[in-house]
């Protein structure tokens, strides 16, 4: 007769495929978004950057969509102030990340600010997907990993490639890291309210593109999320309102 301490009979087998399914889908968003990062390297070169330049971006950095913000407005012919603020901008969104993931991750300390810098969209979307904390800490670890590791290496071969291609703009490769970020983000706005904020933000960046410099519309845009709440905020005190006034 088993006791209740003992495992369950084909439990470890479940435990092995749970973990490779994690290992699975961890690698798969690693290797893909990894390539990406030989837009980015092409891109930052062909927009004045040196290699080196380029490369410490990666390194130190490592988000996507502020990297190619940043290029993109010093490209454009920004102030390089103007131009790291979107790209600050952007980047908040990983400290929202790392509150949620503290708390699921539990890790060490020591090991905490190592872990914080692989925060970003990739690594959370798989480690929030997870069951538990084990394979949690399992698909961050394999997607930061894959990712820091290729993300970087691609930057280094885009940026020493990046004469050999010629005109970026020409090949469309600029286009590439911002498609990945929105097709990341697009399976993840799943309320009215999201969708709403997404619409505006693009409505705001796209539309004050003619009209302001380079790396200001990137600022504006981050404008949507405080005005759909303030609206949906409104809305919910009229109704309330409207309620009451029922009542009585």
């Amino acid at each position: 007769m088993r006791t209740p301490d003992a495992p369950r009979p084909g439990h470890a087998d479940e435990v092995v495929k749970a973990d490779a399914a994690v290992v699975r889908d961890a690698l798969g968003v690693g290797v893909a978004v990894g390539l990406s990062g030989f837009a980015f390297g092409v891109t930052a070169a062909g927009g004045g950057l040196s290699v080196w330049q380029t490369c410490a971006l990666s390194l130190l950095v490592f988000t996507g969509a502020s990297q190619f913000a940043l290029v993109g407005a010093l490209a454009a012919g920004g102030n390089p102030f103007t131009a790291a603020a979107g790209a600050f901008f952007l980047g908040v969104r990983n400290a929202f990340y790392g509150l949620r993931l503290s708390q699921l991750l539990a890790l060490p300390r020591a090991v905490r600010p190592f872990a914080a810098h692989w925060v970003i969209d990739e690594t959370s979307a798989v480690a929030l997907a997870q069951p538990t904390r084990r394979s949690v800490r399992m698909g961050f670890t394999v997607t930061g990993l894959t990712l820091y590791v290729l993300w970087n290496l691609t930057t280094l071969l885009g940026a020493l490639g990046a004469e050999a291609i010629g005109d970026t703009d020409a090949w469309g490769i600029d286009a590439a890291g911002p498609a990945v970020f929105l097709a990341l983000l697009a399976p993840m706005l799943k309320t009215t309210k999201e969708r709403a904020v997404a619409v505006l933000a693009v409505v705001l960046g796209l539309g004050l593109l003619p009209v302001l410099p380079a790396g200001v519309p990137v600022l504006v845009a981050a404008l949507a999320a405080p005005a759909v709440l303030y609206v949906e905020g409104r809305r919910r005190t009229a109704a309330s309102d409207a309620a009451q006034g029922g009542d009585r």
